[in-house]
């Protein structure tokens, strides 16, 4: 199985890095953020890698022109400065031939990859997203059972569920994608969760994206301080 990750945006809250290079590429433990997640899957015996590159792509390239991995083949895909999550992932379409994993280029967790793909797979939905308790500015989702029913703007409090990206694919999710402008977390997601084919795998453990500076320096005290939940090989 492969896995997807989208590494071409921006990082506009994170400026005091991204403008020299993509956020995936911003350090944590003197490694990008792109390579832990990689070794998140590859714990999982995911080691087939399409990566999606975009904005300072060619940083990402030059990275892994001098890396050194015999046990990861790793395809780099350019699908553009500008576009968006869905258009990024339509962009990939050729590399894909079955179900497939997907995440973003900047979160670290240590969710269970091989129970998500087994949750993914007994469900028999066209996606499954990973949904977490988070940090209070993201948006939240509605789930009923293990289905998600809505997408809410952004709200605060305990009991919130998020989009923590770590999805499961069917290949039928590029039916939902229809160009650069496709925003993945707005149409075609809002449109799987009416049709009842997304999924919600509950993840209770750690998870944390890269947004800013503040986040940045937190997973580094974590990975400095020997206690990186996320390290799990």
């Amino acid at each position: 199985m492969k896995a997807v990750i989208l590494a071409g945006g921006y990082g506009t809250r994170i400026t005091e890095e991204s403008y020299l290079k993509p956020k995936p590429m911003i350090e944590v433990g003197a490694k990008p953020i792109l390579w832990h997640i990689m070794k998140i899957y590859s714990v999982h015996k995911i080691t087939d890698f399409v990566i999606c590159c975009g904005y300072r792509g060619d940083v990402i390239k030059e990275y892994f022109s001098k890396f050194n991995s015999s046990s990861w083949n790793i395809e780099l895909v350019d699908t553009g400065e500008d576009t968006m999550t869905g258009g990024r992932l339509k962009r990939i379409r050729d590399h894909i031939d079955g179900t497939f994993c997907a995440t973003y280029g900047d979160g670290l967790s240590n969710v269970d990859i091989s129970g998500l793909i087994s949750f993914h797979k007994e469900k028999k939905s066209v996606a499954t997203l990973t949904a977490v308790h988070p940090p209070e500015r993201f948006g939240v989702l509605n789930i009923s059972g293990d289905y998600v029913k809505e997408f809410h703007e952004k709200h605060s409090g305990e009991s919130s569920w998020v989009n923590g990206g770590f999805f499961v694919f069917e290949p039928e999710i590029f039916d939902y994608l229809q160009d650069d402008t496709t925003v993945l977390e707005r149409t075609p997601l809002e449109t799987l969760a009416e049709e009842h084919k997304l999924t919600a795998f509950k993840h209770y453990g750690f998870w944390h994206p890269m947004d800013t500076l503040r986040d940045k320096i937190h997973l580094e005290n974590l990975w400095t301080s020997e206690k990186a939940p996320w390290k799990n090989w």
